[in-house]
C-alpha cells in the first residue's frame, strides 16, 4: 500500500498484532498502557487529556499538529476503527466471508477523479418508532415534521440523542462562512456519513478541515465544558464533528462515497 496509509484507531492493546497483519497503522487511544509499536496521541503538541470527550479527534489533533507536514504529498491518508473498516470494492459484499480480503488494501482507480472518500451514509429515516417515543418526545416538539420519515433530520436526531438544542447552540459559534450553510445542512438532510471516517489525498485539504473543525470545537468547549454525564453528552465534541465532517468535505471538495464494513476486530482471527 505504497500510496495509501490507513490509521486504525483502537482502544485495546491486544489488537496490535491484528492491525499489523492488516498492514494498517495501529493507533492507541485513551490512558491504557500500550506496547511499543502503537502510534499514540499523547506526545508532542496534543490534547490527549480530552479523549474522553473528543474520542478519535484527539488523534486527529495529534496528526494535524505533529505529523501531517511530514506525510508524502502523493499518499492517500485514511482512518478506520477496530469496528469499522473500508471495503475493498465499491459494491458492498455480504455476508463477510474473508475479512482480510474484503477490507481496503489499495487505491481503486476510480478514486483518481476525487479528492476525498467518505463512508456510506446512515439513513435517519429508519429510526424505529419505539426509539422515537422513548428518547425523542422533546426533540419532536422542536422538529414536529419528524413524525414523518422525511422530517427525521440530522438536527432532530442530534436533539434526540445528544441534548435538545445543543446543535443549534454549537452552530451559533461556528465561523461565519459555514454557519448558515451548516444550519441548513442539519435541518434538511436525513442522513450523514457516519463514523468520523474519511480518506484524503491532499495535505492542504486535511489541514483546512482540521483548522475549521478544531477552531469550532474549541469555541464549543465554552458552551458545554467538560462536566458532562451520559454517553450522548460526554462525547458531544466527537458527535458534533461527526455531523460537521460530511458537510465540510462536500462543500469544499470532490467527494465519493464508499462502503463500510462493520466488524469487531476483537472477535476476528486473522491469518
Amino acid at each position: 500500500m505504497k500510496n495509501l496509509e490507513i490509521f486504525c484507531i483502537c482502544i485495546n492493546n491486544n489488537l496490535l498484532e491484528k492491525v499489523n497483519l492488516l498492514n494498517y497503522t495501529p493507533v492507541g487511544l485513551r490512558y491504557h498502557d500500550y506496547s511499543p509499536g502503537w502510534v499514540r496521541d499523547n506526545s508532542g503538541n496534543n490534547i490527549s487529556s480530552k479523549n474522553k470527550f473528543y474520542g478519535e479527534y484527539t488523534f486527529h489533533y495529534w496528526l494535524w499538529k505533529n505529523k501531517l507536514k511530514d506525510i508524502d504529498e502523493n499518499k492517500w491518508i485514511g482512518f478506520c476503527s477496530y469496528r469499522r473498516f473500508w471495503e475493498n470494492k465499491e459494491q458492498k459484499i455480504n455476508p463477510i466471508t474473508n475479512f482480510k480480503n474484503q477490507i481496503l488494501d489499495h487505491v481503486p482507480e476510480k478514486w483518481n477523479n476525487y479528492e476525498v472518500i467518505l463512508g456510506e451514509p446512515m439513513n435517519l429515516e429508519n429510526v424505529k418508532w419505539t426509539k422515537v417515543i422513548k428518547y425523542g418526545k422533546l426533540a419532536l416538539t422542536r422538529n414536529p415534521m419528524a413524525i414523518f420519515k422525511r422530517g427525521r433530520t440530522i438536527r432532530w436526531q442530534f436533539d434526540m440523542a445528544h441534548g435538545c438544542g445543543n446543535m443549534d447552540k454549537a452552530i451559533n459559534v461556528l465561523n461565519k462562512n459555514d454557519r448558515e450553510d451548516f444550519r441548513r445542512f442539519v435541518k434538511n438532510n436525513t442522513s450523514y456519513n457516519q463514523g468520523n471516517m474519511f480518506i484524503c489525498k491532499s495535505k492542504k485539504i486535511m489541514n483546512n478541515y482540521y483548522e475549521a473543525v478544531f477552531e469550532w470545537l474549541k469555541k464549543c468547549e465554552d458552551l458545554f465544558g467538560f462536566n458532562l454525564e451520559g454517553y450522548g453528552n460526554i462525547r458531544i465534541y466527537a458527535f458534533l464533528a461527526e455531523r460537521f465532517l460530511p458537510f465540510w468535505f462536500n462543500k469544499y471538495t470532490k467527494v465519493l462515497e464508499w462502503p463500510i464494513m462493520f466488524h469487531d476486530l476483537n472477535n476476528e482471527n486473522i491469518q
